[in-house]
């Protein structure tokens, strides 16, 4: 039902954790894919084990001279890009009184400005060859805010609002632009959490658990794919009812 053959997508933030798991199952559906992130090592474990023709493309996008030459590096090495997937994002808690003008600025650069950036780079190919998939990956937080995170929960409502001005933009073209809001998802920082905490988050999490990446990868494929063609604008909120919107 997801078949992405022949269709080419470049992944920010595809060395662990959620972007791995969206990396591959893009792969697994038939997609070529273009890795980027900061850690090369981490990458190519990724490439290796999706195999095949996968281009490794390292870009810190803290760096607006890197963030635009990601774009033209990936659609060479693809022959074009079908699928945008802004997965990166970086976190500098703090509470807003003590917040730092640089805790600030470093998360919004990284999670909202690279990803206007890259969104930009990309729109031109995709309206001249009249098709598209962008796909941004919020958060919860930038649903319903978490004390502490002023900074994340700022650039991840803003990705949500700009992909929805943007959908309106291009839907004629038919490239179709949509949010994913995980919530508690399970990864090595979660594993590091002692029962207390534990106890703590999944009290606040109806299913009673913790989600995971592949659930998450499981919804971009779906977005990616011809079958959700008819959504565009939206935010798929996966986060086992915690915030039930």
């Amino acid at each position: 039902m997801f078949d992405l053959s022949g269709k080419r997508a470049l992944v920010t933030g595809a060395s662990g954790g959620i972007g791995r798991e969206i990396a591959k199952g893009l792969a697994a559906a038939g997609a070529t894919v273009a890795l980027s992130g900061t850690r090369v090592g981490a990458l190519e474990d990724v490439a290796s084990e999706i195999g095949g023709n996968v281009a490794v493309l390292p870009c810190n996008l803290s760096k607006l001279d890197e963030v635009d030459k990601l774009v033209p590096s990936a659609e060479a090495a693809l022959g074009g890009l079908d699928i945008l997937i802004n997965n990166a994002g970086m976190t500098r808690d703090n509470l807003f009184m003590r917040m730092k003008n640089e805790e600030w600025d470093e998360v919004l650069a990284v999670n909202l400005t690279a990803a206007f950036h890259l969104t930009r780079a990309v729109l031109r190919g995709m309206m001249k060859q009249r098709f598209g998939r962008i796909i941004g990956i919020s958060s919860v937080v930038g649903v319903m805010g978490n004390p502490g995170q002023g900074n994340y929960a700022a650039s991840k409502a803003g990705l949500i609002g700009m992909n929805k001005a943007l959908a309106h933009e291009v839907a004629s073209r038919g490239i179709t632009v949509n949010s994913i809001a995980p919530g508690f998802i399970a990864s090595a920082m979660t594993d590091d959490l002692n029962e207390k905490q534990r106890d703590s988050i999944l009290s606040t999490i109806p299913s009673g658990r913790l989600g995971t990446a592949q659930e998450i990868a499981g919804c971009a494929v779906f977005l990616a794919s011809d079958t959700a063609g008819y959504i565009t604008g939206h935010t798929l909120n996966v986060n086992g009812g915690m915030a039930m919107i």
